[in-house]
């Protein structure tokens, strides 16, 4: 049944306003449990001096996170909703998106497998036969095979990149729906995302047949891709709604972001192993949140650990990532009034 400009407009934009404490107070509550969680937590085989200054970072960073939500509480439940109203819009443009890149083309959506398949390769054929890197020391007494420890770095991070090239750019290549007053302009970073998750979909399984045919045959803790998946989902939706907005504004930043993934992938241990370092220069490359994810995959495919056992990681990433989505957030309901005039 389609739905009339009427209709829509009635729809509410930001949950019921009754419900407003009730959210502001469970906010709160998990940040208390967490913050309490933080303090009490300990690891007898790390130094206290390190662990304390752990948990007071984390304390710090909590409290910025429930008092900017509680602050704008309005504008942060606005998105969340148009997300959830327009759900089954988003999946259908997304599939329209993910075909129409590669229309007209005699391959299709083959040419979207192609381009990381080689990169893995070349990756691979340097490190793996020219540099003889055939085996990764990942921990005490375990090695794995270097095109698996490879792979397992690289599917993560051809989602983010992908993900935040197509996100960045969702305002002005729909600038025409930008333009309606009765279109959710919120969804269109989610249709990039998700039009860029189908392709990591396909190389998640192919990930999968590396690790089974080297005898890493999937386990329960494999089932944890799924989570670490959903992480990497969140975190660059955040950081797409404040590309996009700040694209329209300022085009060289499309240029920017290329340069920063070039680095990135360097940046990030996806090509060199995080065991190299000592434990106490660990935690500088740890402040990247893709290092979770990519260490969460390789986790998944051939470790026997679950992430919330990695307690102060992951709580970091999570806090970490609420912030930047906040962030987000905020940028994007600020500026929105503007695109129309700008594009």
């Amino acid at each position: 049944m389609r739905t009339n400009k009427k209709d829509r407009a009635a729809r509410p934009e930001t949950l019921p306003r009754k419900w407003k404490p009730f959210v502001i107070t469970v906010f709160w509550m998990v940040a208390l449990l967490l913050a309490t969680a933080l303090i009490l937590h300990k690891n007898p085989l790390e130094d206290p001096d390190t662990t304390r200054l752990k948990s007071i970072s984390g304390c710090l960073m909590l409290a910025l996170v429930t008092t900017v939500f509680t602050i704008f509480y309005d504008l942060l439940t606005t998105l969340p909703v148009e997300l959830f109203q327009n759900r089954r819009l988003i999946i259908r443009l997304s599939k329209n998106d993910f075909r129409k890149r590669y229309a007209g083309s005699y391959l299709g959506v083959i040419w979207a497998l192609v381009p990381p398949i080689i990169t893995v390769l070349m990756y691979w054929f340097v490190f793996d036969k020219i540099f003889g890197s055939s085996r990764q020391f990942v921990r005490e007494g375990v090695e794995v095979p270097y095109v698996l420890f490879l792979t397992s770095g690289l599917v993560p991070w051809f989602f983010f990149s992908d993900a935040i090239s197509g996100g960045t750019s969702a305002l002005l290549e729909y600038n025409y729906l930008v333009k309606k007053v009765v279109f959710k302009i919120s969804i269109l970073p989610m249709i990039k995302i998700i039009a860029a998750w189908f392709v990591h979909l396909f190389f998640t399984a192919v990930l999968l047949v590396i690790a089974i045919l080297y005898g890493y045959t999937p386990t329960i803790y494999t089932t944890q891709i799924l989570y670490y998946s959903a992480c990497e989902f969140v975190l660059v939706l955040g950081m797409c709604y404040a590309t996009s907005s700040i694209v329209i504004f300022f085009r060289d930043l499309q240029q920017m972001i290329g340069i920063m993934l070039q680095v990135g992938i360097w940046a990030t241990p996806i090509l060199w192993n995080i065991a190299m370092f000592d434990d106490s220069k660990k935690w500088i490359v740890k402040l990247n949140p893709l290092t979770y994810i990519v260490e969460g995959f390789r986790t998944s495919i051939y470790g026997d650990s679950w992430f919330f056992e990695h307690f102060y990681s992951s709580t970091y990433f999570w806090i970490v990532t609420v912030l930047i989505f906040i962030l987000g957030s905020l940028i994007f309901k600020r500026l929105k009034p503007q695109f129309a005039d700008v594009l």
